[in-house]
């Protein structure tokens, strides 16, 4: 007969009667098989109701703990597997592996942005004024394309920092751009195939052939894409970053611009992906139009996200489509519902219209650019500097640095990995599998630690001096 202690119970009586049952299974205490006391006998033994004892023995059974057989009574099922995939702390664990990132001490190439540089106070009275006032807009399903007010925050805030004319409707709210390339996909057709700048984000492609396109890639000179790589691959849609590559840095001069628009215009069905991430952080000189903005034709599709300008977690970007494609959506799949939260979306408008956007902006501009030189500046001081050189670029979060040295990218960043710093070369990012040893190396500023940063170049410097 099972015995429990009743005295000092809180809450019903059925659930730690459940809860004391179930722990003694997963125990191993109650093995499986075990007939489990009638629920008479069991309430008598205790001096409880009948009623009481089934709603715990329901609850097992529920949770499938616990059988019943007619006429015969109630039985541990069998969970031997179960019990050993019990932790110390009464959880199931499973045998799942999830890859997990890896982390190094020094991170002198990684994208992520400090906790100190999101405006978390304006953001959280922004939150509570939006919490308050559109209790009726935060129940409403967003349409695919997202709230309106976000929207036309977005379509004003691109007419004054981008120089783009769009109507709020052209544009189309998802979370992450992820989401916005794979409904794209679906717009476009799967049968279409797509061109990748090489060097470029091997992300792309592995987003794109999940989806069953096939992608080809095209190499690059100092002016970016050539529109003889475009022509070679025989793509119909080309994904390029005009406005600041990654991650070479380039931007794209506005002759070679027309060229890319004069290829799309050559042949039906040829369309753009204008992705503009990053482009915000220029350090010198004014940005160059956009591809959306001079394109007569309608070929050109921008994307943005405000990963990089705000934060990657708030998972919110966007895309500009030209009138024809934004109708054939409306009409092809209206159905579905934006993938950000109304809570987020009307908390992002209202700090794009009062301003706030801006002045961040303004403000990380400012201190990046500061960042910048004090970076370059460390270089151009370290035991490193005989041994390097900086490629500089005009836009972006992240320059170059030549490694002058015979020694292998990979054999370098190996190297480094043992002692703790990640560095990824220009190399991890060709797309053509051609030998690339250009001993290019990403130094991305935002959010590393300048002092690990002094001691990585130091060794960095043991390395190829060792090698001499």
């Amino acid at each position: 007969m099972l015995t429990y202690d009743f005295e000092n119970v809180d809450g019903p009586i059925y659930e730690y009667i459940y809860k004391c049952i179930k722990k003694d299974i997963l125990s191993g205490r109650i093995p499986s098989g075990t007939r489990l006391p009638s629920k008479r006998s069991f309430a008598n033994n205790h001096g409880i109701s009948t009623i009481t004892i089934q709603n715990a023995y329901d609850q097992l059974i529920s949770e499938g703990y616990v059988y019943t057989l007619p006429k015969k009574g109630y039985y541990v099922s069998e969970l031997q597997e179960m019990t050993n995939r019990i932790a110390s702390s009464g959880r199931i664990t499973y045998d799942i592996a999830i890859p997990e990132k890896e982390i190094c001490e020094i991170d002198i190439s990684g994208n992520s942005i400090s906790s100190d540089s999101f405006p978390f106070s304006v953001w959280t009275k922004i939150s509570r004024a939006v919490m308050n006032g559109k209790k009726e807009e935060l129940m409403r399903v967003a349409p695919i394309c997202g709230v309106r007010e976000l929207r036309e925050a977005i379509s004003d805030y691109l007419r004054s920092f981008r120089g783009m004319i769009v109507d709020p409707n052209q544009i189309i709210v998802g979370a992450g751009t992820e989401y916005l390339y794979g409904l794209l996909t679906e717009l476009l057709g799967n049968e279409k195939t797509y061109v990748i700048e090489s060097p470029g984000y091997k992300k792309l492609v592995q987003i794109y052939k999940q989806r069953g396109i096939e992608c080809r890639f095209s190499s690059m000179d100092k002016e970016g894409v050539t529109v003889a790589g475009l022509e070679h691959s025989g793509a119909d849609v080309a994904h390029i970053c005009p406005n600041h590559h990654f991650p070479t840095g380039i931007t794209m001069p506005a002759n070679r611009r027309y060229e890319i628009l004069s290829w799309a215009n050559k042949k039906d069905g040829r369309y753009i992906i204008e992705d503009d991430y990053d482009s915000e952080f220029r350090t010198v000189g004014k940005p160059i139009p956009t591809l959306f903005s001079i394109d007569a034709c309608e070929k050109v599709i921008y994307m943005n996200t405000f990963s990089k300008s705000l934060s990657p977690t708030i998972r919110i970007s966007y895309m500009v489509l030209p009138v024809h494609l934004v109708n054939l959506l409306f009409r092809t799949l209206y159905f579905y519902s934006c993938t950000v939260s109304n809570f987020e979306q009307y908390t992002l408008a209202e700090f794009i219209r009062q301003g706030y956007l801006e002045k961040h902006i303004n403000r990380m501009r400012l201190y990046y650019m500061r960042k910048r030189k004090q970076v370059m500046d460390i270089v151009m001081h370290s035991r490193l500097v005989p041994y390097c050189e900086i490629w500089e670029n005009d836009s972006g979060l992240h320059f170059l640095l030549k490694l002058k040295t015979t020694i292998s990218d990979q054999k370098i960043e190996g190297i480094l990995s043992k002692r703790g710093i990640k560095i990824n070369a220009l190399s991890d990012y060709d797309l053509l599998n051609e030998e690339n040893n250009s001993h290019y190396f990403i130094i991305n500023y935002t959010n590393f630690d300048i002092e690990k940063f002094k001691y990585a170049l130091d060794i960095m410097e043991e390395i190829l001096t060792e090698k001499d």
